[in-house]
């Protein structure tokens, strides 16, 4: 995971995500660099438009956040209704008491 980051944050600051750039990113962080994976990383992500990669990953956790916030108001409107279904009911039993004083 540290050499995505390593290479987004290269990209982020407008530098050159080669194997040179990683390592050092990876040095800097006191991470223990392992060459292959730094050169295969570099290949991976050759040709690869990072913004539109960056923006295709946000998209899930753009169309989550509506559905996770429908599922927040759903269970507040199910405690709301609960809650009024238990008052109603201690009013009941509260007439009820009444007619047998």
């Amino acid at each position: 995971m540290e050499y995505i980051y390593a290479a987004m944050l290269l990209h982020k600051a407008g530098q050159k995500v080669d194997e040179a750039s990683v390592k050092k990113v990876l040095e800097a962080a006191h991470v223990k660099v392992d060459d292959t994976r730094a050169k295969a990383l570099v290949a991976a992500l050759e040709g690869v438009n990072i913004d539109e990669a960056i923006e295709k990953a946000a998209m899930p956790v753009a169309v989550a956040a509506p559905a996770a916030e429908h599922k927040a108001e759903a269970k507040v409107d199910h405690a709301k209704k609960a809650a009024e279904e238990k008052k109603s009911e201690e009013q009941a039993a509260m007439g009820l008491g009444a007619l047998f004083g």
